[in-house]
């Protein structure tokens, strides 16, 4: 038994040898990698050349670009106009409760029934104008960025037809961890967005 082991080990050994002097001394050509590159080579490959990124200051943006100035100032009529109308509804709720409390002792249950029916529709009414000031807010928010964002796209549609840079991004505290100050272009872009800005 033990010889028949020591035999499958020998011929085991020998076949490994066999293939190991025919693996290595075949005549195989190397591979023309640059055949396989240029056909792996795709129409959105990354352009070989200058990669230029620049960026600009968001807080910076938002303190000195007048046009952002004007929206949060628009926003902000806005929303006093809103809390002016829900202390005026919510001062119309709490008069007719003092009311209806004061009156209470003389009521009859018809009459207590109809002030409890009239104080649920005030404050569905109070909770319905809240809602909707809030989506008006929202909307008119939403607008005014998105018309901020639009003016800043166009201006550096425009600012980068002479600089080449391959993306400009907006710098945010926490988003980048290293810039260079020589790639901010936040002066260039708040002077020509103001300039703009004043001329319409």
């Amino acid at each position: 038994m033990k010889n028949a082991s020591l035999v499958l080990n020998v011929v085991l050994l020998v076949a490994v040898a066999v293939l190991f002097y025919l693996h290595f001394s075949s005549n195989k050509k190397p591979v023309d990698t640059t055949k396989v590159a240029s056909s792996t080579k795709t129409e959105g490959a990354i352009p070989t050349g200058d990669f230029k990124i620049a960026y600009f200051e968001m807080d910076s943006l938002n303190n000195s670009f007048a046009l952002v100035k004007e929206v949060k100032s628009e926003i902000s009529r806005e929303e006093e106009k809103m809390n002016n109308e829900l202390a005026r509804l919510q001062k119309t709720y709490n008069d007719k409760v003092t009311q209806y409390q004061s009156q209470a002792q003389t009521m009859s249950s018809q009459d207590s029934e109809n002030a409890n029916r009239d104080i649920v529709q005030m404050q569905q009414r109070f909770a319905a104008a809240k809602q909707q000031w809030e989506i008006k807010l929202q909307d008119l928010s939403m607008r005014k960025m998105q018309e901020v964002k639009n003016k800043v796209e166009d201006f550096l549609k425009e600012y980068n037809k002479n600089k080449g840079y391959t993306y400009i991004l907006a710098y945010e505290p926490g988003f980048m961890f290293y810039r260079d100050s020589a790639y901010d272009i936040t002066a260039d872009l708040l002077r020509g967005l103001n300039d703009k800005y004043k001329k319409k």
